[in-house]
């Protein structure tokens, strides 16, 4: 009773639980909310997982991924069978212009991480609880810090 759907398309078998969806797109499968807001030129793979209190504007989602509570993502792309943890935010504005975000598959963002954008975020990399991701991390890196830094490489898909 509390889902608003505006200019939107939504596939099969999408669940859409006290949230709002405005000129998005949004693929079978998918389960949004509670309380999130998926804003206008969003679009959202097949069975992604979008928790509570999450906001999207002109995001694009890829197939499998995970998009935790508390998160907002902005001008992002983010590919399939990624993890986004919980209150990550991609900071794309910085007063003058707005930045894409990048996150390949497969990468798996530790919660409370804050994407300065512009910035890549490569295939199967992590970056660690409250990093400060202000450059690029290169595919299958281990970032963490304020300001991030590699640390080392990891081999295998933390999601396996």
């Amino acid at each position: 009773p509390q889902t608003r759907l505006i200019s939107a398309t939504i596939a099969d078998r999408v669940a859409v639980v006290a949230s709002t969806v405005t000129e998005s797109v949004v693929a079978e499968g998918t389960r949004i909310g509670p309380y999130s807001h998926l804003r206008p030129g969003t679009r959202i793979g097949r069975s992604v997982e979008i928790g509570n209190f999450v906001e999207m504007k002109n995001a694009t989602v890829g197939d499998h991924t995970k998009v935790h509570h508390k998160c907002y993502l902005g001008d992002a792309t983010v590919g399939e069978r990624v993890n986004i943890g919980a209150g990550t935010i991609t900071c794309n504005y910085d007063g003058r212009g707005k930045y894409p975000t990048v996150i390949e598959d497969e990468a798996f963002i530790g919660s409370d991480t804050m994407l300065i954008a512009p910035v890549r975020v490569g295939r199967g990399a992590v970056t660690g609880a409250g990093a400060v991701v202000n450059k690029d991390v290169p595919p299958g890196a281990l970032a963490v810090g304020v300001p991030a830094r590699v640390i080392k490489y990891v081999t295998a898909n933390p999601q396996r």
